[in-house]
């Protein structure tokens, strides 16, 4: 397990994780970065494959204590135990979330605040299925047989210009207000998460990412990216072109890539790396 949080270097992790009986392997990597213009990150991310628990959360521009949000978000994940069953762990996972939110609700009260909230997307693999839910602009992507596509939308005030084909999804990204959410951990009483079911097939990356990634390197590039090599090598290469464009905001990447099981045993291999932009 690793949670990413403020580092002085971006910190690189990858970790592998043999799915046992269904024979799925999950190998993944995450980076987060502060980026070119900010002064603090306010982005998180959780990687548990030993129980197929993968989270990117991105705390609120523009209100205090966005970086408390995420990371509260993925402190409430880090321990979670899945039960017996997949549906029951959704539920688990729905419910560490509502309790996050009612926790910054009471934060943002105790400190005058009007509001003190984060994004979040989570996946949640269950042998060869899994599940996604989010709340915000933070997105999930999977790329299978070689071809990238969004398995979220964001929820913002031009989805619905998208939706009816008044903006296309590359204009949106670029959009003046694009940045505008109408959902997300701690911003209201009550939390909307979207989830959706999705099956796993051998060879499939799934992509989490905050908006800091998408609004500078564009989907035929990710496409491309992470086409090119392993979990670690594509995470490398998509933070190296998010900077390399001037990387305006926090940027944080989850690649997890399912595979076929090794015929071993349970077992998790953990490896930090320091990688320096």
């Amino acid at each position: 397990m690793q949670i990413g949080r403020r580092e002085a270097l971006p910190l690189l992790t990858v970790m592998d994780f043999d799915g046992g009986e269904l024979g799925l392997y999950w190998n993944s990597a995450a980076i987060t970065h502060m980026g070119k213009v900010r002064n603090n990150n306010e982005d998180a991310y959780l990687q548990r494959p030993e129980v197929g628990l993968w989270v990117v959360a991105d705390g609120m521009g523009g209100h205090a204590y966005g970086e408390l949000a995420s990371q509260w978000i993925v402190e409430s994940l880090q321990s979670l135990e899945p039960p017996l069953g997949f549906g029951a762990y959704v539920r688990e996972v729905k419910r560490a979330l509502l309790g996050v939110n009612e926790r910054l609700l009471a934060e943002a009260q105790r400190r005058g605040q009007t509001t003190i909230g984060s994004t979040v997307v989570v996946l949640v693999a269950w042998r060869q299925h899994c599940v996604y839910l989010w709340a915000g602009d933070s997105r999930a992507y999977l790329l299978r047989n070689k071809r990238l596509r969004s398995l979220t939308w964001d929820h913002g005030p031009l989805e619905e210009f998208v939706a009816r084909g008044l903006v296309s999804r590359e204009e949106s990204d670029s959009y003046v207000d694009s940045n505008a959410i109408t959902r997300a951990v701690g911003a209201s009483k009550r939390l909307e998460l979207d989830c959706h079911i999705q099956a796993v097939c051998r060879g499939d990356v799934f992509l989490l990412c905050s908006d800091g990634l998408y609004r500078e390197v564009e989907n035929a590039e990710i496409e491309a990216l992470l086409n090119q090599g392993s979990p670690q090598e594509s995470a490398e290469a998509l933070v190296t072109l998010a900077l390399s464009r001037g990387a305006r905001d926090n940027v944080t990447v989850v690649v997890a890539a399912a595979d076929s099981g090794r015929g071993l045993q349970t077992v998790e291999r953990s490896n930090v790396i320091d990688f320096a932009m």
